[in-house]
């Protein structure tokens, strides 16, 4: 055996071990070999997420909710921490470029979760929250979610804001952000990682792109939170905006909040990426204005087709049967009472040729001095698992639909975070419906639990979490979608075969 044949021997041995005795096989000359074999779905072994600062208010009081479901095949070692991000000033502007940053360390974890399968929490108070960086590995990696949900008593964005801390990316779409008068609307930037990132920011209204050059190059330096106000970005004031937030280098966390002098406010969370189907879940039966904003960043024009799935099937809303949505133009639809006292999820759907949309809906429950709103993005289907964080016996409500044919799904009630039993029930959600349901609850449940919604059968299936609370008469209220909660992964399947270095 000469030196070469000695040297691949030894170099595909280190590789089988680096790769844990996993190499492809290659098919032989006459393409007959083996069929491939079909990837695995194995846990995913870490997981990061962001949260943004919660609030600019004095008054504000900030609860964190950590939750890892169970997942089958997953390691048993493993941990989750959340710590505290450095944080940038609250610049009027294109972030460091606008002066010095006052930025703090992290410091010990601000909450870490002791297992899967039981929620932790953690609260804080006042305007000097910062946002937060997690990371999970191991077992508590697959799934791991957290809920922020913050109340503001009183003041501009007042009530329930709530919002899912995100994993990092480098392309977002924000449609029904504003720069209107009674608006504050601030985007959160957060970087997780050891380099600066670099962010462009466009805003696009009612006639196209708002041209700014202070939202172009933005530095969100190492492991810190950058918000930016909106309205400082342009000099116009729109209702209804578009905000797009793309990373050129690096990758970031990012939301919107949307304050309002009068409606209250919330989180904005990004929309599914630009597709040309899109369903938006979870629109409440009791809503007293609901509008939509869509947006095709493609150079044609969008034809969509207008429905609500509602609990007794599919109907088009009287006046809104379609909407036209014109290209790198933000479009609003006010629908009014689209609803009519049964909860509903919008689904949108091409006319005639798709063109990729981006949506979402601004929701406002209420009347006069005590109105509330909150914002539901177009989502992902749940898929096989989702996930949802900061579940209490009283005031949470779970949305589902399935536009396109009938499924069953798994809901399960994790024991509490101080303690409960958990519970599981089976719900079949008609083709072309969307239900409400109160979901089950923990038995002895103490403190805050979590959901898993699990697709059995059928499907797609869309769902939204609404979380409500009235304080001083107004019906404060947030709403999170539930896509899929990622804690799988496709693995293709490999074999170990050391004679394809001799072939």
């Amino acid at each position: 055996m000469n030196r070469t044949t000695l040297s691949l021997i030894a170099g595909a041995t280190a590789l089988a071990a680096v790769t844990g005795f996993a190499a492809l096989s290659a098919p032989d000359a006459s393409g007959k070999g083996s069929p491939a074999k079909a990837a695995a779905q194995l846990p995913v072994e870490r997981t990061s997420l962001l949260c943004p600062a919660p609030s600019i208010s004095d008054l504000a009081e900030t609860s964190y909710t950590s939750f890892t479901p169970v997942t089958k095949g997953a390691h048993s070692g493993g941990r989750a921490e959340l710590q505290a991000a450095a944080r940038e000033s609250a610049h009027t502007g294109a972030g460091t470029k606008k002066g010095k940053s006052d930025r703090k360390k992290a410091g010990t974890p601000v909450l870490r979760p002791e297992q899967p399968g039981t929620p932790v929490t953690g609260d804080t108070s006042g305007a000097d929250a910062p946002a937060l960086i997690g990371t999970a590995d191991g077992g508590f990696a697959p799934g791991w979610t957290v809920q922020e949900t913050t109340e503001v008593a009183a003041g501009a964005g007042r009530g329930l804001q709530g919002v899912n801390c995100t994993a990092p990316d480098t392309d977002f779409w924000f449609p029904g952000a504003s720069t209107a008068a009674d608006r504050t609307d601030y985007v959160h930037l957060t970087n997780p990682d050891d380099s600066a990132a670099v962010v462009d920011i466009e805003l696009y209204g009612k006639d196209g792109d708002l041209k700014s050059t202070t939202g172009e190059g933005i530095t969100v330096q190492p492991h810190a939170d950058e918000p930016i106000l909106l309205s400082t970005l342009t000099d116009e004031r729109q209702t209804d905006l578009t905000v797009h937030v793309s990373v050129r280098s690096g990758r970031v966390g990012a939301a919107v909040q949307a304050l309002d002098d009068k409606l209250g406010g919330d989180w904005l969370a990004a929309s599914a990426d630009p597709a040309g189907s899109l369903v938006v879940p979870g629109i409440p039966k009791d809503a007293t204005a609901v509008t939509l904003v869509a947006f095709t960043p493609a150079d044609a024009d969008a034809d969509l087709k207008v429905r609500l799935a509602s609990p007794s099937g599919t109907i088009t809303p009287a006046g809104h049967e379609t909407v036209h949505v014109k290209g790198g133009m933000t479009t609003a639809v006010d629908l009014g009472d689209v609803t009519r006292g049964e909860a509903g999820s919008l689904v949108l759907t091409p006319t005639d040729q798709a063109v990729p949309v981006v949506a979402a809906v601004r929701v406002v429950r209420g009347k006069g001095d005590k109105q509330e709103t909150a914002f539901i993005p177009a989502t992902r289907p749940v898929g096989t698992r989702a996930t949802s964080a900061d579940n209490s016996a009283k005031g949470s409500t779970l949305s589902l639909a399935a536009p396109d044919g009938t499924a069953t799904v798994k809901v399960t009630a994790s024991a509490g975070s101080e303690g409960g039993t958990p519970v599981s029930k089976t719900y079949t959600i008609k083709a072309g419906t969307s239900q409400d349901i109160a979901p089950p609850v923990p038995d002895g449940l103490k403190g805050t639990y979590a959901l898993t919604v699990e697709t059995v059968s059928g499907g797609p299936v869309y769902a939204a979490r609404t979380l409500a609370a009235t304080e001083d008469g107004v019906a404060g209220f947030t709403i999170q979608t539930l896509p899929n909660d990622r804690g799988t992964v496709a693995v293709p399947a490999a074999d170990e075969d050391l004679s394809v270095l001799q072939r």
